[in-house]
């Protein structure tokens, strides 16, 4: 079973016009009101691709329950922690250029926080949590950090979708699998990347210092899978970018879910790459027709040094 955490759900109120003028009564041409976060992201995807999910984390007030009444409506299974705050909501416009208003997130009682710890008792050996997504003002900064041990008692794996510090704290206790992009990657060892074999360098580091698998997206450029055993190389599937929230959330959904059926690092990362291609190429997350789709044009060859 795959579990995902999303402990900052959010409503994310996406508004379309065709220019944003400050100070004046902008007129939107499209409105949707959407399920938010990163962990909810791959279970929608694991969903597409017929892998059994729970969604964890925490959910309150109405905000809370519209969010949970659309995750029913599309079928997921849930087990969230209900707060007595509401759950945020994220603005995104989109018009000339792309606009984000994020909200903070809502207060988490220590009695929540515990009750959600609990649940961690009924991991099973073999099992994968994804950990992914802001954390909002009420949790310390170690929290994900802190449930790897709930996780590894009992013989589960995790992946945690992270930048900076926070992803290098994680890597001694060997994530299945990081996703950091060309840009990302750099920043973590403070060195320009500007060619393959320097990118293929850096990830390796990851490696070296204990993740399991390293995926690098490098945008229009294509990606790398880094494994001991091996590097391969992708080019990027042709399409009209239309959404880049979640493509790396769908990617990391394709590579897990197909790895937890096939312990298979190439194939998952074919899924990853179709499924991360696809959101991109949609309005919403992919839906699995997209996701097959591009599956058919993915091209993945060995790199060799």
């Amino acid at each position: 079973m795959i579990y995902t955490i999303t402990v900052n759900p959010s409503i994310d109120y996406i508004v379309r016009l065709p220019r944003l003028t400050l100070g004046q009564v902008n007129r939107m041409q499209y409105d949707a009101k959407l399920p938010g976060g990163k962990g909810i992201n791959v279970s929608r995807i694991l969903n597409q691709l017929t892998v059994k999910n729970t969604a964890w984390g925490f959910l309150g007030g109405f905000t809370g329950n519209f969010v949970q009444q659309k995750l029913t409506t599309e079928h997921l299974t849930t087990d969230f922690t209900p707060i007595t705050a509401d759950t945020r909501i994220n603005v995104k416009i989109k018009a000339a250029e792309e606009t984000e208003i994020n909200g903070q997130g809502p207060e988490i009682t220590a009695a929540a926080q515990k009750a959600f710890k609990a649940k961690f008792k009924q991991l099973k050996p073999g099992d994968i949590v994804v950990m992914s997504g802001s954390l909002p003002p009420a949790l310390p900064e170690s929290f994900y950090r802190d449930l790897i041990p709930l996780i590894q008692a009992h013989q589960a794996e995790f992946v945690i979708d992270t930048t900076g510090q926070a992803l290098l704290d994680t890597l001694s206790a060997h994530p299945l699998v990081v996703k950091p992009n060309q840009h990302e990657l750099a920043a973590l060892f403070n060195v320009n990347l500007d060619h393959d074999a320097a990118i293929v360098k850096y990830g390796r580091k990851l490696l070296k210092m204990g993740a399991k698998h390293v995926l690098v997206s490098m945008a229009d450029a294509g990606a790398f899978l880094i494994t001991p055993q091996q590097v391969y190389k992708s080019t990027a599937p042709k399409g009209k970018v239309i959404n880049s929230v979640g493509a790396g959330d769908s990617m990391i959904a394709g590579f897990v879910g197909t790895f937890s059926q096939t312990q298979d690092p190439l194939k998952s990362f074919a899924t990853g790459l179709a499924c991360g291609s696809a959101t991109a190429f949609s309005e919403d997350l992919a839906v699995k027709a997209k996701i097959t789709a591009v599956q058919k044009t993915i091209k993945i060859t060995p790199y060799t040094d």
